[in-house]
Formats: C-alpha cells, sequence, structure tokens
C-alpha cells in the first residue's frame, strides 16, 4: 500500500515519540561537554601500554617501547591483551575494548600509550565506557588509527588527549621533547614550529591567522566517522590532518566528503601535516597541493600544509581538544593553554 507523505511524516513522528530516532546514531552528533583536562605526567608514573587496533607481528618491539618509556622515567604496564590476534586484529573487539577500559578504570595506570595503529578502534567504539573515562580523565596518546578514539572521547567526554607517537613510533629526540613538554605540563605557549631545516615543507595555502579548537588527525579516520554519533562538531575549530599511503585521488575523495559534509565551511584554519608515500596516479593526476588549494582557497581561512604531523619519524605531540593559534605565513601553531592540569 502506498503511503503519501503526510502519512509517513506522522508516522516517523510517532517514531520519535517511542524512542527510534532518539537512538539513532544521528541523535546526539552535537551535544555539548565541559571541557576536561588530564592530570600531567611526571617521573615515577606508571603507563599503561594498550593494542586498541592492528597486530605488533614484531614481539621485540614490546621490550623496545618498554625501554623508551623508562628511559623518560616511567613504569610500563602492558594490557592483557597486547599480544592477541584476531585476523588482522590484535585479538577481538571485545578483548581490545577491556585493555581500555580497564587501564582508564585503574587508578594505579596514570597514562595510556597505543601500542599501534592500524585499524580496529572503529569496531571498538560501542564498547567503550566513555562514562568511565569522563570520571577518571588520563593521559592517553596515539595516532593514526587511534584517531576515532580521540575523536570520540573528547565529543563524548570533553577529554582532552593527545595525537603523538604510538609505542611502536620511532621516539626521535625530537618527537621525545615535545612529547615530554606536553605530557609534563610545560604546553601553555608552547609553539610547534618546523625546524629550519624542515621549514621549506611548509606551503601557505591561505594567508592569516586563526584560533579555534584543534580537532583532528589521521584524513581517513576522520572521515571514517563521518554520520555518527562520536563525530565531533568542527564549527569553528581548526583542523589538522595527515595520512599514509593514499593516492592523491583518494585524498581529493575524502577531502570531497568534508566539504560536502559542510565541516570545512566552518572551520576557523586548517593545517594539512604529511601525506607519507602518498602517491600522483599514473598516467595523469591533480597534485596534492592541488587538491588542497582546490579545497581551501575557496573558502578562505588561514590554512597551511607541511607540519610535522604525520607517520614519519619527527613529530609534534598535539593536544586534541585545547585552544591554539596557527599563522598559515610562519607555518606554525601556539598552544593558547595548557593541556593537563
Amino acid at each position: 500500500m502506498t503511503m503519501f507523505r503526510k502519512e509517513f511524516l506522522q508516522a516517523a513522528g510517532t517514531l520519535v515519540a517511542g524512542g527510534w530516532v532518539a537512538n539513532s546514531p544521528l541523535s546526539s552528533i552535537n551535544k555539548e561537554v565541559e571541557p576536561v583536562k588530564p592530570p600531567a605526567l611526571k617521573p615515577g608514573d606508571t603507563i599503561g601500554f594498550i593494542s586498541p587496533a592492528g597486530i605488533l607481528f614484531d614481539e621485540r618491539e614490546f621490550d623496545r617501547m618498554q625501554d623508551v618509556m623508562e628511559s623518560m622515567g616511567f613504569r610500563v604496564r602492558f594490557g592483557e591483551h597486547v599480544k592477541k590476534r584476531f585476523g588482522y586484529l590484535a585479538g577481538t573487539d571485545e578483548e581490545r575494548a577491556s585493555d581500555f577500559n580497564r587501564f582508564f578504570a585503574d587508578p594505579e595506570i596514570n597514562g595510556i600509550v597505543a601500542v599501534r595503529g592500524g585499524w580496529g578502534c572503529n569496531r571498538i567504539l560501542p564498547l567503550i565506557d566513555f562514562e568511565s573515562i569522563g570520571n577518571n580523565p588520563k593521559f592517553f596518546c596515539g595516532f593514526s588509527d587511534i584517531t576515532s578514539l580521540h575523536l570520540s572521547i573528547n565529543h563524548k567526554t570533553g577529554l582532552t588527549t593527545f595525537h603523538g607517537p604510538n609505542g611502536v613510533s620511532d621516539w626521535t629526540i625530537f618527537t621525545r621533547n615535545h612529547f615530554r613538554k606536553i605530557a609534563f605540563g610545560d604546553g601553555e605557549n608552547l609553539t610547534l614550529k618546523n625546524p629550519a631545516k624542515e621549514i621549506t615543507s611548509v606551503q601557505t595555502i591561505n594567508s592569516g591567522k586563526a584560533r579555534g579548537k584543534l580537532l583532528g588527525g589521521n584524513l581517513t579516520l576522520v572521515t571514517s566517522l563521518l554520520g555518527s554519533h562520536y563525530h565531533p562538531d568542527y564549527k569553528g575549530a581548526i583542523l589538522f590532518l595527515e595520512d599514509i599511503g593514499e593516492d592523491v585521488y583518494r585524498i581529493d575523495r575524502m577531502m570531497s566528503q568534508l566539504n560536502l559534509s559542510g565541516i570545512l565551511n566552518n572551520l576557523s584554519g586548517f593545517i594539512f601535516g604529511r601525506c607519507t608515500n602518498c602517491r600522483e596516479s599514473v598516467p595523469v593526476s591533480l597534485t596534492l597541493k592541488e587538491v588542497l588549494d582546490g579545497y581551501l582557497k575557496p573558502i578562505g581561512i588561514p590554512a597551511f600544509s607541511g607540519s610535522m604531523i604525520s607517520h614519519e619519524p619527527n613529530n609534534f605531540t598535539l593536544p586534541v581538544g585545547i585552544e591554539a593559534e596557527l599563522d598559515a605565513d610562519e607555518g606554525k601553531i601556539q598552544l593558547l593553554e595548557n593541556s593537563v592540569v
């Protein structure tokens, strides 16, 4: 039987009243939460390592990441399931989520670092105890696939988390120094600017300065959350992005998705870090610069690319959810507040 528009709207209203729409993924996209900062880390604190995404194939890496943490004065604990395997995942969804939830609830764990990215964090979002995270704020760091956890945690709880090195990262002197400054509470008014030998990689897309809340991470994961209730509100934010191993046409496709979703038009500023091993398709292709320029120049917001936010050895640690100012002409980010208490 045909349902006319009026009857359909009446039926939809009944569904709303009955709670069906209220429980749908789109119902809480713009829910406001108060910002929360985790306690600063200090020597002697315990760092818990979790594997919320892909497998770590070389188990010798666990020894290396423990050595890195201990060299910075931390104690180390590994999650119960960090060495599990389930296909390309580091254990089942339930196992990976349980380590995450357990360490946030454990008062003996002061900070949490993801072992690696890969894929899998989106799968465990329905199993994350966001209420517990909100009640037990602590330092949480990682990047790549961990982007999904950063954005959903900030959106659901207001907690500042940290887009920075994973356990398997290179932990160069540059990366360690920036991690320490942020984690130990020296981040207020900290300026993140490429060193002289790297400054040539910075390209201004649109001149100017912008202020806003830092949000972002891996472009593929940012777009993977669109339409879900784990996705934050980007209005007035500074969006930072990076990616790895994506052909330029795929970057184009994902930037188009952000554009069609209305996100780009609502930003105050934009930063693209690096796109590591992102190829221009043959025989013909737009360049990455042409893709970024094509979406951002018409909008006119201050924007630049080439910041040390990437899948490469030297990286900034960026607090997700903290107010910052970008200078697109200087290619720098200044944090306007401390990200820990």
